[in-house]
């Protein structure tokens, strides 16, 4: 599949989970995203950008290189934020910080550099499990979404095709 198709596959996955953490657990649920679960729709926003850059712009190698590796980046921030969520959910029950103000009032109070410094630190709300399926809590789930993110990405970033959007390989 061409390049042209995963970005299309990206922004649409990505417009989807967001869709329904918004709609269905925020809104249905009534579960409010704590600062690492905002954090992580931030990564599948930076993800989804960089796949709409490349069905808007239609690059060629180096640009669809550029975006790859854009999506790749963001997408790995992403995953370790996930990653540090799920250990704040296995730490046990003493040693789960205590939880912070909230992340309206961290980003009205202090400058964003120190609100992305705690938030990353974690915090008591993080660690709380609030939905599961399957046995997998929605961080661990994130872990997974994430890691199939990247290794697309990847794919696309090291992938031999010389113009992702004719849809000829590279000789």
């Amino acid at each position: 599949m061409i390049a042209a198709r995963w970005y299309w596959v990206g922004l649409i996955g990505c417009g989807a989970l967001l869709a329904i953490a918004y709609f269905y657990f925020q809104q249905s649920l009534g579960l409010a995203p704590c600062p690492l679960c905002m954090f992580q729709r931030a990564a599948l926003v930076g993800v989804a950008a960089f796949c709409l850059l490349g069905i808007i712009f239609r690059p060629k190698k180096l640009g669809s290189k550029i975006l790859a590796f854009g999506a790749t980046l963001s997408s790995l921030i992403g995953l370790g934020i996930a990653g540090r969520q799920v250990w704040l959910q296995h730490l046990p029950a003493d040693k789960v910080p205590e939880c912070g103000p909230g992340l309206d009032f961290m980003l009205e109070m202090n400058p964003l550099f120190d609100v992305i410094t705690t938030v990353l630190s974690g915090s008591g709300e993080c660690a709380e499990v609030q939905w599961s399926w399957l046995g997998f809590s929605m961080p661990e789930w994130m872990v997974l979404v994430f890691v199939v993110i990247t290794l697309i990405c990847l794919k696309l970033l090291f992938s031999k095709e010389r113009n992702y959007f004719s849809g000829t390989l590279g000789r």
